[in-house]
């Protein structure tokens, strides 16, 4: 269901696809995914090529039918890929052969974003302690290992503003609290 999504341009600027991975086991394709069966940001994502003179094909990758989804990829100029960490594997799939084939793609001159090495890099919960220094990063971003280091570090950072907690695993939005103090 593509409702919402914008008429593509009849002569595009560049041709790109959007990559969605659909969990067949999991009610909408995964607790990610809104009613339609695409990720929540997924028509808008697509809307703003559009509107930017792109067209935006909406693509779900099926492992079954893996050569033939990546000989369809090769009529892109870009792919925008949003298959969260694990949705492959849970749909029995191979992330590792998803990835392979995505480097392939990206080797042949088709941009792919995020690319796997980017994903795999940045896609750890530490991403953000990683960029923490940098212009776009917060200084006061902290991963803890340990029970001992988050019961003192979270306590102090605690006491100057409102925290964001993001457990350890998972990625499609479980396990995020915003901790303020009481009035």
């Amino acid at each position: 269901d593509d409702l919402g999504l914008l008429p593509q341009p009849s002569k595009p600027r560049f041709q790109t696809a959007l990559v969605g991975i659909y969990v067949r086991s999991q009610p909408f394709g995964g607790s990610d995914k809104s009613s339609n069966g695409h990720r929540y940001d997924t028509i808008p994502f697509a809307n703003g090529m559009i509107s930017a003179g792109m067209s935006c094909q909406l693509i779900h990758y099926v492992h079954q039918e893996h050569a033939k989804f990546f000989d369809v990829v090769q009529n892109f100029q870009a792919l925008i890929v949003r298959c969260n960490p694990g949705q492959i594997k849970a749909d029995g799939g191979d992330q590792g052969k998803f990835d392979d084939s995505m480097r392939a793609i990206r080797k042949a001159g088709i941009q792919v974003w995020p690319s796997p090495d980017v994903m795999e890099f940045m896609g750890a919960k530490d991403a953000l302690c990683k960029i923490a220094d940098m212009s776009i990063g917060l200084e006061d971003t902290l991963a803890y290992y340990d029970e001992a280091a988050f019961s003192a570090g979270f306590k102090k950072t605690m006491a100057f503003q409102p925290r964001v907690i993001k457990q350890n695993r998972g990625s499609s939005g479980e396990g995020i609290w915003i901790i303020k103090l009481k009035s």
